[in-house]
């Protein structure tokens, strides 16, 4: 069992990369969005602690099952040590089932994010950044409040790699992650 982490700050390209990635491995994706989505629909709003034990199932039931890995995506405030739990519960569960782990970071300018912001990829699987002001306000907001990239050195995992992609393709970018990791 594999799971690849992508992490970034929002807009940066981690599920289109994660897509891609899929795409060229036999990981299977699950994004954020994914559990993030359900729940505004149902609850009407934004309900972390529901996302978070929706995921766990998700994460435990996947771990202990015969695929070959999972790539999951998602934003990492790396000045909140919740965040940092968080990673460590998800690694956790995984580890406990022997799964080897691998983090690849992205980096974009905020600029570039802006911009893919408002992709039709984007749009299409995550309606809750349909509303493009509102979208773009919590991206601006996250990058004010947070610490989104890391610092060198700081990402203390052996098998790691930060990618700026400001300039690369999707399919670019997983391919570097696929060869970096034997994946």
């Amino acid at each position: 069992m594999k799971l690849v982490i992508i992490f970034g700050a929002g807009a940066v390209g981690k599920m289109t990369v994660g897509q891609e990635l899929a795409k060229i491995t036999d990981l299977r994706l699950f994004h954020n969005h994914m559990t993030i989505e359900p729940v505004i629909e149902i609850f009407g709003r934004f309900e972390l602690d529901v996302i978070l034990r929706l995921r766990d199932v998700i994460f435990e039931e996947f771990a202990g099952s015969h695929h070959y890995g999972m790539i999951f995506t998602c934003v990492w405030a790396l000045d909140d040590r919740s965040d940092w739990e968080h990673i460590g519960r998800i690694t956790e569960i995984f580890g406990h089932e022997g799964a080897e782990i691998y983090y690849a970071e992205l980096v974009a300018s905020q600029e570039v994010r802006l911009q893919r912001n408002t992709t039709e990829n984007r749009l299409k699987h995550k309606a809750s950044k349909r509303n493009i002001e509102f979208s773009r306000y919590l991206l601006l907001s996250d990058d004010e409040k947070h610490r989104l990239e890391s610092h060198e050195g700081e990402i203390p995992f052996p098998n790691y790699i930060k990618i700026d992609n400001t300039h690369l393709l999707p399919e670019e970018v997983a391919r570097m992650i696929k060869d970096r990791f034997s994946l």
